[in-house]
C-alpha cells in the first residue's frame, strides 16, 4: 500500500492506502504533469508544493486513529518517492486532436482565444516529429465538407 503526503507551508494532505493504480493515476501522473492534484479538501499545485510517497502495511483504523496515521504510516514504510516518480510510466495522453467544424476561424477564437498564435506548417512538423517536449497534443481543425 502507498500513503502520501502533500505539503505547502502549514497546510498537508495525507491519503492512506492507496493501490499502485490509484497512486500513479490520481497523484504521480498530474504531479508530473504539473497539473492540480485534489486532496484533503484543497488543491495542490506541483510547483508550489511537496510530495512524499511511503510504501508499506495497509493502515487500519486503529493505526489512523487520534491523528496518529502518519506517524504510524512513517514507522512501518519505507520513503519510495524518488523511485516512484523516476519509474512512473509516460503519460497515456493522445497525439493529436481532429475537430470539424462549419467555421475553423471562429472554433479557435473560442477554443484558445487570444493565447493561440498561427505557425508554419514546417515549424509544426518539426516540433511534432521531434517529439518536442513542450508540445502537449495537436489540434487540428477542419472545416466540413459542403454537402
Amino acid at each position: 500500500m502507498f500513503h502520501v503526503e502533500i505539503s505547502a507551508g502549514f497546510h498537508r494532505a495525507r491519503v492512506f492506502n492507496l493501490s499502485r493504480g490509484d497512486l500513479t493515476e490520481k497523484v504521480v501522473q498530474p504531479w508530473l504533469d504539473d497539473r492540480t492534484i485534489e486532496a484533503g479538501e484543497r488543491e495542490w499545485r506541483p510547483h508550489d508544493s511537496n510530495l512524499k510517497i511511503l510504501e508499506g502495511p495497509r493502515m487500519e483504523n486503529a493505526d489512523l486513529a487520534f491523528g496518529q496515521g502518519w506517524s504510524n504510516a512513517e514507522r512501518a514504510s519505507e520513503n519510495v518517492t524518488r523511485e516512484v516518480l523516476e519509474t512512473a510510466p509516460a503519460a497515456s495522453v493522445p497525439d493529436a486532436f481532429v475537430i470539424e467544424t462549419e467555421s475553423p476561424e471562429a472554433l479557435l477564437a473560442e477554443v484558445v482565444g487570444f493565447r493561440g498564435r498561427p505557425i508554419l506548417w514546417e515549424e509544426a512538423r518539426q516540433k511534432i516529429d521531434g517529439r518536442d517536449p513542450d508540445v502537449a497534443a495537436v489540434i487540428l481543425v477542419l472545416k466540413k465538407p459542403e454537402p
